[in-house]
């Protein structure tokens, strides 16, 4: 199912989170399905777990900047939907497809001004989910049976 058999053993707690995390995604900049689609690309991992004092979950986002253009082209049908342009909301800007394609290989341009603050958002929301969940499973009682199971696999 997952790379990390310990983030297999949360998911009932993941699942609260993201109900509760919800509110926040609403006031972000993102739509639903572009944060699917970010938390698509994000691990989570446990930083120094043989430490109780210092371990905490932290969002791994190496894998956002392949999934950055499709965030706009999620945004793009969201206005089609709504009725948004005679194009049907698909991206006409010269090469559009090539640049996702591009990107996603990890070939595209990654110095859009744009594309930079959608990565720094992304970035900022997924490490305060992170931070809610590890909050979560440390009130519920969990977080040291997980932090133990992390420090016992390395």
């Amino acid at each position: 199912m997952s790379d990390n058999p310990w983030t297999d053993q949360i998911v009932g707690e993941r699942m609260s989170v993201d109900q509760s995390f919800s509110t926040r995604i609403e006031q972000s900049q993102f739509s639903n399905q572009q944060w699917s689609l970010i938390m698509t690309a994000t691990e989570f991992e446990i930083d120094n777990p043989d430490d109780p004092d210092r371990a905490r979950i932290v969002a791994n986002t190496d894998k956002i900047d392949g999934i950055i253009p499709e965030l706009d082209n999620i945004q793009s049908g969201m206005g089609a939907m709504a009725g948004g342009g005679a194009n049907g909301g698909l991206s006409t800007s010269s090469g559009s497809l090539v640049d996702s394609i591009k990107a996603a290989l990890g070939m595209g341009e990654t110095s859009n001004p744009s594309n930079n603050d959608q990565r720094e958002a992304a970035k900022r929301l997924t490490q305060e989910y992170a931070n809610e969940l590890q909050s979560h499973l440390e009130s519920k009682g969990r977080w040291e049976s997980v932090r133990r199971s992390v420090a016992d696999d390395n």
